[in-house]
């Protein structure tokens, strides 16, 4: 077999957009096969809808097999165009991925066809893609469990927990000389206030990971807790708002979990929590209904016959006008909503009325990225545009990146280490420039492993 080439079309330079190519072609000819790990959506910059209309740089007919390894949308988000453009092989995800990842392209489906491209980009009618396209989608869809093989012609698949979120995955392409090489997806901030540990894998050749995080450390979960129930408890005290943009899956769950806990134990008083997102009220439905990635302590509660997710003030508005009556809720209160970076969704309507009231307090709860208005607001900005009108900011803004689901610095560069020996390279995708160059040097200079930033389009050979 000749040797494989990796590609990185997407998730080189950026957080967002992940999308990996690995070319296999037997040694004297014939049919080789090209493998995508992840389609998603690039995200925050003002250019990214037409950047994301644009076609692949590969021919989508030509692509044999693609492995989702998470539901995040900037890792499925444009696996409905990839099959609108040609794509007809087969999808692989674990059972619980292919069950978000319906809810989650279904919404950007319908967000789609309810607001065309700028400039006309995409299908005829200026859509990215339609509902149509994202049901064909689910069409190909194949699912595979934890630690599952899956044999092909010339290598085998492994696919492995990454605690990232609920059905998050680590696939480990191995080759018939036993080297390998593996995608893996979002590490999971270990340890989870729900899920289990992010697995150790030892043994590769080669490793393509995510840096997000990767110049820098979380709180710990002790200093995280601490500073959520207070951040909470003074909103409350003062009779104000607290807004918290959260990401449909997994911040969600997390934050109404630690609320639960705090109002249970009553460690907080009793205040309405609005849950103000069609997606996450249904996202958190799946949450409710799977429950054996969960860690012990979760399953535990979970059996004693406790709804981690619900307690009695908490109200979920699915319909426009249930949301538009929050206002008349007297405070406190407390506001979950879409999106997480501030950039669409609900929350931008309650950061336009509540930004200007020094009472209330933005709950920033993970990684905002460049570009974002949730980036403006964490750096400090007094005014900021919403929907084409200027919104003084006297709010207090407050930053807690021990929510994250990503694993921080010093978890990544461990997780790296159990396998450092064997390694001939690790690629550092995922993450804005200044992260992934970070986490590179750390690699090289603490465990002694060669490891690079990929350049977008850049054909990387494989020992394999």
């Amino acid at each position: 077999m000749s040797k494989p080439i990796l590609t990185c079309w997407g998730g080189v330079g950026t957080v967002t957009g992940a999308n990996f190519l690995l070319e296999i072609y037997p040694e004297a000819g014939g049919v080789g096969k090209k493998i995508l790990v992840d389609c998603g959506l690039l995200q925050g910059l003002p250019t990214v809808e037409k950047t994301n209309a644009e076609p692949f740089d590969y021919d989508p007919a030509s692509i044999d097999m693609l492995f989702i390894t998470h539901a995040h949308v900037d890792h499925i988000g444009k696996v409905p165009k990839l099959v609108k453009d040609g794509f007809k092989g087969v999808i692989y995800s674990t059972p619980e991925t292919r069950s978000i990842a319906e809810l989650m392209l279904l919404d950007m489906a319908k967000i789609n066809e309810g607001r065309p491209l700028v400039g006309g980009l995409g299908d005829k009618q200026g859509i990215l893609y339609t509902t149509v396209d994202a049901e064909k989608a689910m069409g190909y869809w194949q699912t595979i469990n934890y630690h599952e093989q899956k044999v092909f012609e010339g290598f085998k698949i492994e696919t492995f927990d990454a605690g990232h979120i609920l059905g998050s995955a680590m696939y480990k392409f191995i080759f018939e000389s036993g080297k390998s090489i593996m995608f893996s997806g979002d590490i999971g901030n270990t340890p989870s206030l729900l899920l289990r540990d992010t697995e150790t894998v030892s043994g590769l050749s080669y490793l393509l990971m995510e840096s997000v995080y990767g110049d820098r450390n979380h709180e710990s979960s002790t200093e995280r807790d601490a500073k959520f129930k207070k951040i909470v408890s003074e909103t409350i005290d003062r009779g104000g708002t607290l807004l918290i943009p959260v990401f449909s899956l997994e911040r969600t769950q997390v934050i109404l979990y630690e609320l639960n806990e705090l109002f249970e134990s009553k460690q907080l008083k009793s205040v309405p929590v609005f849950l103000d997102s069609p997606l996450a009220i249904h996202v958190t439905e799946i949450y409710e209904h799977i429950s054996k990635n969960y860690n012990d302590v979760i399953r535990s509660e979970i059996k004693g016959g406790d709804d981690v997710f619900k307690f009695p003030k908490l109200k979920e508005t699915a319909q426009v006008r249930d949301s538009e009556e929050i206002i008349n809720v007297p405070g406190p209160k407390i506001i979950l909503a879409g999106s997480g970076m501030s950039m669409a969704g609900r929350i931008l309507n309650h950061e336009q009325i509540y930004l200007p009231n020094p009472n209330t307090t933005l709950l920033l709860a993970g990684f905002q990225a460049i570009g974002t208005l949730g980036r403006a607001l964490e750096e400090g900005a007094k005014e900021v545009t919403i929907r084409n009108k200027l919104v003084k900011v006297k709010a207090k803004i407050e930053m807690i990146n021990g929510f994250s689901a990503h694993a921080d610095s010093n978890h990544l560069v461990k997780f790296v280490s159990s396998t450092a020996e064997t390694l001939k390279n690790v690629f550092v995708v995922m993450g804005e420039p200044k992260a992934s160059i970070f986490l590179a040097q750390r690699l090289n200079d603490e465990l002694g492993v060669k490891a690079i930033v990929p350049e977008r389009g850049k054909r990387y050979e494989l020992d394999l």
